[in-house]
């Protein structure tokens, strides 16, 4: 995550997470800790996976104090292993130990989110299907975590709401039909914005290609009604497939032959990766 998209997109949100776990004062640190003494920390993996995050990980010191310096032995999408030595933050050893918590929180979610990606993009090796993330992320944590999924090895869907058409079933419910939201969308978007619309069946299919959709998402559908879907599309449209996809159902979607298959358990699902600072001490 480039020093740009940090300052003016992730910092807020780093502090107000600080602010979370610091209310007034680090009470358990300030007891043991009266005054600066320089210290060192070790950063380990605990757990086999795919690493994400270090340069957040090291903003939450340095918003602590601007004089934290952290140094790291791998880089953002390296494979790294259980033991490994990571890196070490050295700095005041207050802000060491009241940073710890926060910090590690953004590393191990993240790390945990591309290493699941990882292991889901590794069972598309060899077709031509991209695999994308949902918004269904955790409130306040979409940046850190789309930025994780691209760190796996997945892409991102749109980022918000402001950020393309996508209609959905309550969309077309409101609209009236299909027709009649992808007419309403042309008029309304600009026309660089592309228009995305979800459907459920073959009828569903039909109108859309008819209406003119840029993208036509075939949402929990059989994988054999996908594969008439694509047929009946054609290429007049970008497919996209979603709908409760895993790493354990993948598999079925690889041979349907869609552009996209969209996972919102890249996010919502991924357990974190076991990460520790340890062997905490002073340095002269």
């Amino acid at each position: 995550m480039n020093k740009i998209t940090m300052e003016l997109q992730a910092d807020h949100l780093i502090r107000e997470a600080l602010r979370e776990d610091i209310s007034s004062e680090d009470v358990s640190t300030n007891a043991v800790m009266k005054e600066y003494v320089k210290g060192q920390v070790d950063l380990i993996c605990k757990q086999d996976g795919i690493i994400a995050g270090l340069d957040v990980f090291r903003r939450v010191f340095e918003l602590l104090d601007d004089k934290t310096e952290a140094e790291f032995f791998c880089e953002d999408g390296d494979a790294v292993e259980q033991g490994q030595l990571m890196g070490r933050v050295t700095g005041d050893i207050r802000v060491l130990l009241s940073g710890e918590r926060v910090a590690l929180n953004y590393l191990q979610r993240m790390s945990g989110i591309a290493t699941y990606t990882r292991s889901v993009a590794d069972l598309l090796k060899g077709s031509r299907t991209k695999l994308l993330d949902t918004r269904k992320t955790t409130p306040n944590m979409r940046i850190f975590e789309k930025y994780a999924v691209r760190v796996g090895g997945g892409y991102n869907h749109r980022y918000n709401l402001s950020d393309g058409v996508l209609l959905k079933d309550n969309h077309i419910g409101a609209a009236g039909s299909v027709s009649k939201a992808v007419e309403l969308a042309k008029e309304y978007a600009p026309f660089v914005r592309k228009i995305e619309i979800e459907v459920e069946n073959l009828d569903m299919v039909k109108e859309a290609v008819e209406a003119g959709a840029d993208i036509i998402m075939l949402d929990n559908m059989t994988p054999d009604e996908m594969k008439e879907a694509v047929r009946i599309i054609d290429g007049r449209a970008e497919t996209e497939c979603s709908g409760n996809v895993t790493k354990e159902n993948i598999a079925r979607l690889t041979e349907i032959g869609v552009d996209y298959i969209s996972s919102g358990a890249l996010t919502h699902s991924a357990p974190i990766l076991d990460i520790s600072m340890k062997n905490l001490h002073a340095i002269g």
